[in-house]
């Protein structure tokens, strides 16, 4: 398979659909849309797919045909620019209102996410306590920004008990997330228990690198993200497997195929070095009762 030289992928398909959402809430078709803005039908599946870049201009306009409110219109505009970069980190968060996250997107459109994070329970099995605690210490904000946050995390986590095609979750989490106090005793103590009772369910997997298990690939890359996307009927992908790593100051997006097959090699180091999942639940059992004992 060639590799692509124009870069991530990401943000053209990001904004392609945030734009074919837009379109939708506006109740138009392909069509109706096409004649308003002088396009061809073609043109539209293109920009709405991902397949192409996209002025700010053009952006800007589609979201005035749509009805899109300023805010919106400023992050699309925003994102429309970066379609056009060779390689893609993600650092405008400021202006990219709630609900138009780009993670979000990737997260919520996934059929498949292997996870590896080292120090922190990640979002998507996070108590509301424990993400409360975690967002207070992370962020300068105040708290009603935090409570925002709070509320946008917990909804997030829907998307793994949706009636309708949940993804797979498979988990490595380093031992330093269950060891390291969050919020307290009695808040991490619930969180123990939280994962331990997800690690039950049909499309989650969670495994435990003890301390015990010295040096593997998670030490070289830091936490992070594989995210694949549905097949059709003949197995193709709809899209490219994108790696996801949270940085200080921005967030990087890989999706180059030697790139997500490098992560791929690490993520099954990781998970390899890593307890089996029945050792794993009775570590975080384990964790949750010393939480009870202080």
């Amino acid at each position: 398979m060639p590799e692509r030289s124009a870069g991530s992928t990401v943000p053209r398909r990001q904004l392609g659909r945030y734009l074919r959402d837009l379109r939708m809430r506006a109740r138009l078709t392909v069509r109706t849309a096409a004649r308003e803005l002088e396009w061809s039908e073609a043109k539209m599946w293109r920009i709405e797919t991902g397949q192409t870049s996209l002025r700010s201009h053009d952006a800007e306009t589609m979201c005035k045909v749509y009805g899109a409110p300023a805010d919106i219109t400023e992050a699309l505009m925003g994102l429309a620019k970066e379609t056009k970069a060779k390689g893609w980190w993600h650092s405008y968060g400021d202006v990219v209102p709630e609900g138009f996250d780009v993670y979000i997107g990737l997260e919520g459109a996934a059929s498949s996410l292997a996870t590896y994070e080292s120090d922190l329970v990640p979002g998507l099995l996070q108590t509301e306590d424990y993400a409360r605690a975690t967002i207070r210490v992370l962020t300068d904000e105040d708290e009603e920004e935090v409570e925002r946050r709070v509320r946008l995390r917990i909804e997030r986590q829907t998307l793994l008990t949706r009636p309708t095609a949940p993804p797979q979750l498979s988990l490595v989490l380093g031992e330093a997330a269950l060891r390291r106090s969050t919020g307290g005793p009695e808040i991490m103590r619930k969180q123990c228990e939280y994962l331990v009772a997800a690690s039950g369910w049909a499309n989650v997997m969670i495994r435990v690198v003890p301390f015990s298990a010295g040096p593997h690939y998670g030490l070289a890359t830091g936490p992070f993200v594989v995210l694949r996307f549905p097949t059709t009927g003949d197995g193709t992908e709809t899209e490219p497997p994108t790696v996801y790593a949270d940085g200080f100051t921005g967030s990087l997006y890989l999706d180059k195929p030697s790139e997500v097959q490098a992560y791929d090699r690490a993520f099954r180091g990781i998970w390899e070095a890593a307890l089996d999942e029945q050792a794993s639940r009775r570590l975080m059992r384990e964790v949750a009762e010393s939480y009870g004992q202080d």
